[in-house]
């Protein structure tokens, strides 16, 4: 539920200005309407920080202010970038970084710009795609990518059956989404042969009918987000990572396909998020084909419906 405009540890320069990324030399682009350190910081970072045990499932990180840069059972680093202004000549500093933790590196792809005033809508965006019109954004990001030496998986326009979200490819057919999502997919193995690829809707009822087919999904993710004060309003109470996920899940499964939580995120006070760490580090034998968590540390840019604003996600201290 969110705009993911800030990325690549700095590295991946766009048309923002860069700012400075605490735990390492990185920095990151901050997008327009990133929230202000006076934004809702519930959960302290010491509750709401999973306990990683050599018993945890493989979990992996969002992580531009480097809060888990040092932590060593983290195995997957997931950055955001754009096909479309961006540097990519800062991709290997990326690189280095996650190989020097023994990471491998998740990539989602934005079919779109980040700059306000550079944007498409949904029809446009689809035209363009069918007529072939960013292969060149395609042939370049994916041609970058393949010089890297870390392992890598490639989640392109990912929640594209959330209507009430801000993605412009989220408002096409599940028929020309799928026809968008093989075309991006056998493009860019022309120049990844070996990268997995991922699908990752939301989570919602409908996704089964946007699924591109198994020729073209190696790993299928979800997202799984955890708000109190949302979940009180709208559900009657509390739920926990395990009801959350469960729908989700269910809905996926059939596919025959590992699962992963691309992006899981939680706020609320100190009891509350204690109890989502303890489930985002720890095995889910209930959910037998979920082979990995991976925490969005950052606070939210999308504004959550009914008001409630912008949800602290993030397990460090706001800098």
């Amino acid at each position: 539920m969110r705009i993911t405009k800030n990325v690549l540890l700095c590295a991946l320069t766009i048309s923002a200005a860069c700012g400075l990324i605490g735990g390492g030399a990185w920095a990151l682009n901050l997008p327009l309407g990133n929230p202000s350190d006076g934004a809702s910081d519930q959960g302290q970072p010491a509750a709401k920080r999973p306990a990683l045990t050599e018993n945890s499932i493989k979990f992996g990180v969002y992580d531009p202010h480097g809060d888990f840069s040092e932590e060593s059972r983290v195995s997957i680093e997931h950055i955001f970038m754009t096909w479309e202004d961006v540097d990519l000549s800062s991709l290997p500093a990326v690189d280095a970084y996650v190989r020097a933790r023994g990471r491998t590196l998740m990539i989602t792809v934005e079919p779109w710009s980040w700059a306000s005033d550079w944007q498409l809508s949904p029809v446009e965006l689809l035209l363009g795609i069918q007529a072939g019109a960013y292969d060149i954004n395609i042939a370049s990001v994916c041609s970058a990518i393949s010089r890297l030496q870390s392992p890598i998986n490639i989640r392109w326009a990912h929640e594209m059956e959330a209507v009430d979200g801000p993605f412009p490819w989220a408002r096409w057919s599940p028929k020309d989404y799928i026809a968008a999502y093989r075309h991006f997919v056998t493009e860019c193995r022309k120049q990844i042969p070996d990268a997995k690829y991922v699908w990752s809707p939301r989570g919602d009822q409908s996704l089964v009918e946007f699924y591109p087919g198994d020729d073209y999904v190696d790993v299928i993710g979800l997202s799984v987000f955890g708000y109190q004060a949302y979940d009180k309003k709208n559900f009657g109470g509390e739920r926990t990572f395990e009801e959350v996920l469960e729908p989700g899940y269910r809905l996926v499964s059939g596919f025959g396909k590992p699962v992963v939580v691309a992006e899981l995120g939680y706020e609320g006070d100190e009891s509350y998020v204690a109890r989502w760490a303890k489930a985002a580090a720890a095995p889910h034998p209930q959910f037998p084909k979920l082979t990995a968590i991976i925490y969005f540390n950052d606070r939210e840019v999308f504004a959550w419906p009914q008001n409630f604003g912008l949800p602290n996600w993030r397990i460090g201290q706001p800098r």
